[in-house]
């Protein structure tokens, strides 16, 4: 099984892009470097990963993603602060 995080990319603008993956590494170097990366990030560099966090499995990554992508940006913001943790967000899917 493959474990799956969830990462936020902080844009120049201050906007946070929210995604999943099994590499953050590679997806983070994917989206700096423009044709296999967010068509939402185009032009919005400079890019600072600002969380990356284990989830677990690709099923519940999808739904802690689309939950955080639902959330405002002041709750995104606590998210990057370390002051929502990702087991809050699973326990809200249950």
């Amino acid at each position: 099984m493959e474990i799956w995080f969830l990462y936020l990319i902080r844009c120049r603008d201050g906007s946070l892009y929210t995604g999943i993956t099994t590499d953050v590494k590679r997806r983070f170097e994917e989206h700096k470097g423009g044709s296999r990366g967010s068509k939402y990030l185009r032009g919005k560099a400079p890019l600072e990963l600002v969380l990356k966090k284990k989830v677990g499995d690709k099923g519940l990554a999808l739904k802690v993603e689309d939950r955080v992508k639902k959330f405002t940006k002041i709750k995104k913001e606590l998210l990057a602060a370390g002051k929502i943790g990702i087991s809050e967000i699973k326990r809200t899917l249950c």
